[in-house]
């Protein structure tokens, strides 16, 4: 085991997002090998997203160049002038979202009620209405935005502006997307503490040229962890929307997600509640509703809390099928049912901001 051998083997291992590899760029540092062991420093810049996914691939190559032996890797890894750094980002921050008229967070208090089809959905509705509108998939444990969309096999590409490093955001039916699934294979899962994956959230927002937009959707993880906290106190939101099932056991986590927005550190505006799956409606049978996961439970909660119940979305077989061959439902006629209640969502979010 020999300095060169580490050094050839890591210049195999390429950043995905600035297409060179980790060598060329500068980002390894202090290579030792000693008693058995394989050191070396893992340096970016400036908090880097794809940090962990690089030092995976990192110790990945180093394995493969000397089959066969026995050794450890201790890889660390580090970010320079992180105060200069916050600063910058501060300034990337402002450039990036000064032309954006609405910050809107999409959030639910638990998994499974479907956020993130009502995000994707409400994004296609309100640019059906004429409105310019960017989408950034903030779930970074389970992002499904390119699924959603067809964009599974998209790459952004960067661009240098005045000296700062911007993501081009992916453009289809006229929208912007941006996830972090675009920059991590679907098999890889992405094992971040919350500090790591709240700058990897600000990198989906405040590091993309997202131009001139009416509307930035930001579909938020679920739950109300620090992790959220940090998001929406950092970024300047004109409100957030709550999605929810009727069923008593996804309300009771209502009330924490109207509690975080209503923190006195945050204190940001609760735009209303969305209740999805409100009953289900038979394709061949359009006039009729099944109430199976319980009736208008969104409804009194809504009231409970004193805010607006902006939609009641039907549980409807094509929102799923269009879901999972990338094409989102509200593409559609605009007379089914489905498409009739995103729109209307859409109209309703609109007359709050007004």
């Amino acid at each position: 085991m020999d300095k060169n051998r580490v050094e050839a083997a890591l210049k195999g291992v390429m950043h995905p997002v600035r297409e060179q590899d980790v060598i060329s760029l500068g980002l390894i540092e202090d290579i030792k090998i000693e008693e058995g062991k394989v050191r070396l420093k893992l340096v970016f810049p400036s908090p880097d997203p794809l940090a962990s996914s690089i030092k995976k691939s990192c110790e990945e190559a180093i394995r493969s160049a000397f089959p066969g032996e026995d050794f450890k890797i201790a890889i660390m890894e580090l970010v320079r002038e992180r105060k200069i750094e916050k600063r910058l980002n501060l300034e990337l921050g402002q450039e990036a979202i000064q032309h954006v008229g609405h910050i809107i967070a999409i959030s639910s208090g638990k998994g499974g009620v479907g956020k993130s089809t009502v995000a994707v959905n409400l994004a296609v509705a309100l640019a059906k209405e004429g409105y310019r509108v960017g989408l950034t998939d903030a779930d970074v444990y389970g992002p499904s935005v390119p699924k959603m969309t067809g964009t599974e096999d998209e790459k952004p590409m960067v661009e240098d502006s005045s000296g700062k490093d911007m993501i081009i955001p992916i453009e289809k039916y006229g929208i912007k997307w941006m996830s972090i699934g675009y920059f991590s294979p679907p098999s890889q899962p992405l094992i971040w503490r919350g500090p790591m994956a709240s700058n990897a959230l600000k990198q989906m927002i405040l590091q993309v040229q997202w131009g001139e937009l009416d509307f930035l959707l930001i579909d938020l993880p679920p739950g109300t962890g620090d992790i959220h906290i940090s998001l929406v106190h950092d970024i300047p939101l004109s409100g957030a929307i709550i999605v929810s099932t009727p069923q008593a056991v996804a309300l009771a986590d209502v009330e924490k997600g109207v509690n975080m927005f209503r923190q006195k550190d945050i204190n940001k505006p609760i735009l209303g509640l969305v209740e999805n799956m409100a009953w289900f409606t038979p394709e061949e049978l359009p006039d009729n509703k099944y109430y199976i996961f319980g009736k208008d439970g969104g409804k009194d909660m809504a009231a409970k809390f004193d805010i607006p119940l902006l939609g009641q979305i039907p549980l409807v077989q094509s929102i799923r099928e269009s879901g999972d061959n990338g094409e989102p439902v509200t593409l559609s006629d605009s007379n089914r049912p489905d498409t009739i209640a995103f729109t209307k969502l859409a109209r309703n979010i609109i007359k709050q901001l007004e």
